[in-house]
């Protein structure tokens, strides 16, 4: 039997219009060119901003070499090399872009991964690929979404004969000699399945992650995504993947360091991406981490965390020296009542320790704030807006909160905070709740993104970085790239931010000045730049 394995990131949102009109965007606009005529830069161009190194000119604006994999598909490629079935694989990115083609091959199933599938419409889309390309096929789900919603997805979807629930190390496989003729799939732990017209549920198991042997990655890899645990002990009503996964359970720290250390050497990998939602947890693991990464030789990594774990200078020196180069931090509100109707489990004074710690570091860390939860009023969120205006330092961003998942345990609420909206599953749809509603929820947004950019020095909206290498001046200090961003921040976003484009046009002729104080400047047409890292 052949298989054809359908996995992938979720349908991308719309870009964020946010950027449109600045020089951040893919064409300037007649507005932004004639700013640029009146500073006397017609010809500037942002690809064009280098700085020199060891007596090289690097662009300031290097295209990333490498993204990062998809953590399930390299878990779920490597469970089905190592249990020998024929496969191939489809993106599910091409899915959702219209460009996937059906194999050439027969195909008898195809597997289709949910875990970044968050709703209904999306999981119809994937459905309805399958059954226009490859008519009469049957279809194994398994992932996030499938794990909460078995019983629907099944009574929808008839060309669906099986949900592998939980883990699929050992589910996975045994489910598809089965539908081979080499077992039963009444006998197959985790499996929800078609008996004819009967649903039958098979007892869960747990893989046991510390014993079992981690994802095989092939080739080369640069970056290489990592999963240290399963579950989640926290509650956050925003997130339901602790329902999805209710056994938390996590690798051992001499496992982590052991993986990390035989990815560097058959791989040649030089970042290890800690996909956990929360990977400086537990306590006791964090602290042997932090004893056993620093000379062993381990690439340098990234993560998730909690604000309340960075909690002291020894901490945050410990994450520096076991190679840590970056954190993600949900951060989500700086109202206490705000963070305690998402069952967030911190406060707003261990955000800010958080950030007060960090900020002295040598650690890139991202934070991560929301606008407009079910229960906040606009006078709560004035607490996030005036810390971000006056307080935080570092990278942020600023989610508008939108309904879009089906399975997010905030529903619960849905009574009492009159949480409405007029489709569920489209991030778009107007939404409302007692404290405000989507329209509100945008302007608040806007108004924040738009006071924080040119009123806070040390903050640097999130938004245009992703698509370069990280930092723009790697061998400079935090505090250097977070100003050399902040200028080229401001003189980007020039036209869209001032009226009168004289004074647009001042922006861009101080920010260049200021660039120079950092050894930041136009390169020549012409001139050939490095653009490796630098």
């Amino acid at each position: 039997m052949r298989f054809l394995l359908l996995s992938g990131l979720g349908p991308a949102n719309l870009n964020s219009p946010y950027l449109e009109g600045s020089l951040f965007a893919p064409e300037p606009t007649e507005r932004a060119r004639e700013m640029l005529r009146r500073a006397g830069s017609a010809d500037l161009d942002l690809g064009r901003l280098s700085f020199t190194q060891s007596g090289r000119q690097y662009a300031l604006l290097r295209p990333r070499p490498d993204t990062t994999p998809h953590l399930t598909t390299v878990t779920l490629l490597s469970i089905l090399e190592s249990s020998g079935h024929g496969f191939e694989r489809v993106d599910l990115a091409d899915v959702w872009e219209g460009r996937a083609k059906a194999p050439a091959n027969d195909v008898d199933f195809v597997l289709l991964s949910t875990t970044y599938i968050w709703n209904g419409p999306i999981l119809d889309a994937a459905v309805a690929w399958v059954r226009e390309n490859l008519p009469g096929t049957g279809i194994v789900v398994g992932g996030q979404f499938t794990n909460l919603k078995f019983m629907p997805v099944l009574r929808d979807h008839p060309e669906i004969v099986a949900v592998v629930r939980g883990d699929g190390e050992i589910a996975l496989p045994r489910t598809l000699d089965a539908l081979a003729g080499r077992g039963e799939l009444g006998s197959v732990p985790n499996l929800v399945w078609r008996d004819g017209d009967n649903i039958r549920i098979n007892p869960t198991e747990y893989v046991d992650i510390e014993d079992f042997p981690s994802p095989v990655v092939p080739g080369n890899a640069p970056i290489v995504p990592y999963e240290s645990m399963r579950g989640c002990p926290f509650d956050c009503k925003f997130c339901s993947f602790p329902a999805a996964s209710p056994k938390w359970r996590y690798k051992s720290a001499e496992k982590i360091r052991d993986d990390w250390l035989a990815y560097a050497d058959r791989n040649g990998c030089d970042v290890i991406s800690a996909m956990d939602s929360t990977f400086t947890i537990p306590p006791t693991r964090l602290r042997r981490l932090l004893e056993i990464l620093p000379d062993s030789g381990v690439p340098r990594w990234e993560g998730f965390s909690r604000a309340n774990t960075i909690n002291s200078t020894q901490l945050v020196a410990g994450l520096e020296a076991s190679h840590c180069f970056q954190l993600h931090i949900g951060f989500e509100s700086m109202n206490d009542d705000t963070l305690k109707r998402m069952s967030k489990r911190v406060s707003v004074k261990q955000n800010r320790r958080a950030v007060d710690l960090l900020s002295g570091s040598g650690l890139s860390y991202y934070g991560l704030f929301i606008v407009g939860y079910p229960g906040e009023t606009p006078e709560m969120y004035q607490d996030t807006q005036d810390y971000l205006l006056h307080e935080y330092s570092g990278h942020f961003a600023l989610s508008r909160f939108s309904i879009t998942d089906e399975t997010m345990p905030l529903w619960q609420d849905r009574e009492e905070l009159r949480i409405e909206a007029d489709d569920p599953t489209d991030p778009a749809s107007p939404w409302s709740h007692i404290g405000m509603n989507s329209v509100q929820a945008a302007r608040l947004q806007k108004e924040t993104l738009d006071k924080v950019r040119l009123t806070n020095d040390k903050a640097v909206l999130s938004l245009w970085q992703h698509d370069y290498q990280h930092w723009l001046m790697p061998r400079h200090s935090h505090a250097t790239n977070i100003t050399v961003e902040k200028c080229l921040e401001r003189m980007a976003m020039a036209p869209v931010d001032c009226a009168d484009l004289d004074e647009a046009a001042a922006v861009v002729r101080d920010s260049l000045r200021r660039l120079t104080e950092f050894g930041v400047e136009l390169a020549p047409p012409g001139r050939a730049l490095a653009y490796e890292s630098a």
